[in-house]
């Protein structure tokens, strides 16, 4: 199957966008049996369970596309851009979003997905040089 790289940008986004979705519906519906800010192991446990669930689905598009350095930083920018939009939405409107989980949660919710959208570009940025293709494999 033959992947177009011209699209990696397209489903980066929709990928960030779907991301993004399943994560808030999944704090809409439960989010008060995990996301639980004053016990510092669980939360601790759910920053570092960002890193290889997030390197996972970042590198998986990078690896498809087959993207060098800079289209990863592109790809990764590009993944993370619709969560960051709409959770500005979701973290000023918190309580009426998630109204499972009291109020006071959502600066610890908003630190959590600074750092899960930092995850993302470092892995765009740290991305190692790919080897070149060739043209009749593009």
């Amino acid at each position: 199957m033959k992947v177009h790289r011209a699209h990696y940008l397209l489903t980066s986004f929709i990928v960030g966008f779907l991301v993004w979705l399943s994560a808030t519906i999944l704090f809409r519906v439960a989010g008060q049996h995990f996301f639980m800010v004053d016990n510092a192991l669980i939360m601790v446990v759910l920053y570092i369970l960002l890193i290889p669930a997030l390197g996972l689905i970042s590198t998986s598009v990078f690896n498809k596309f087959k993207l060098d350095n800079l289209e990863s930083v592109k790809s990764a920018a590009a993944m993370v851009l619709p969560g960051m939009l709409l959770d500005t939405l979701c973290v000023q409107f918190f309580e009426k979003i998630f109204p499972n989980m009291p109020e006071t949660y959502s600066k610890t919710f908003a630190s959590w997905l600074m750092f899960a959208y930092a995850t993302v570009l470092i892995f765009g940025l740290l991305r190692k040089k790919q080897a070149h293709t060739k043209p009749s494999e593009e």
